[in-house]
């Protein structure tokens, strides 16, 4: 198991999870679009629909070549999409970051690590079922635990809450430099740079 990104002029393939559609878009499950949408509008460049089922959109990132793919399945179908791609522009595992929302993670937490469970994220599930390996890269953006007794499940597909939603936009901005971090600097400077005390 190795925690390298691939070389330097390599591929690396960022993705993005959430669910299709407006009616999925404020969600907190669907923080992974919000974050590539932010990395789409720094490389200046407009997603378009690829036959592995997601919307990809090439470019440079920290000078590093990347692609960002945003699975145009439900978030439990994420794997098909991301796996598609990855085999598409030949990117190993090792080279794939996901980002996605974390329950385990306070909002404005991240964390950043390189395999791991799936810790119940269905789009984790999918993506190391159909990779048949869980050694990829995670940037994990914290959303909390669920007021009292609210099912989690509920939880993830309600938008944030108002005071979340006025930091909404400075912390898609963090987890989207840390995005960026992890691929221009690598995992422990990275890791170093984000993870809170």
């Amino acid at each position: 198991m190795t925690e390298d990104l691939p070389g330097a002029g390599e591929l690396i393939l960022l993705a993005g999870l959430g669910n299709p559609g407006p009616q999925y878009a404020g969600n907190r499950h669907n923080v992974g679009f919000m974050v590539l949408d932010e990395l789409a509008s720094r490389i200046g460049g407009k997603f378009k629909t690829h036959k592995s089922g997601g919307e990809v959109l090439e470019g440079r990132l920290s000078g590093r070549r990347v692609v960002l793919v945003k699975p145009r399945t439900y978030m439990n179908l994420s794997g098909g999409p991301v796996v598609g791609a990855a085999r598409f522009y030949k990117v190993p595992p090792t080279g794939i970051v996901v980002v996605h929302d974390e329950l385990d993670v306070d909002f404005g937490a991240l964390k950043l690590k390189f395999g791991g469970g799936d810790n119940g994220h269905n789009g984790l599930r999918s993506i190391t079922k159909s990779l048949g390996t869980r050694d990829y890269y995670r940037v994990r953006f914290g959303i909390g635990r669920p007021p009292g007794r609210q099912d989690p499940a509920d939880f993830v597909l309600k938008d944030f809450g108002t005071v979340e939603r006025k930091e909404l936009p400075f912390e898609v901005d963090r987890c989207a430099d840390a995005t960026e971090a992890l691929v221009g600097t690598g995992l422990a400077a990275a890791q170093n740079a984000f993870h809170a005390g």
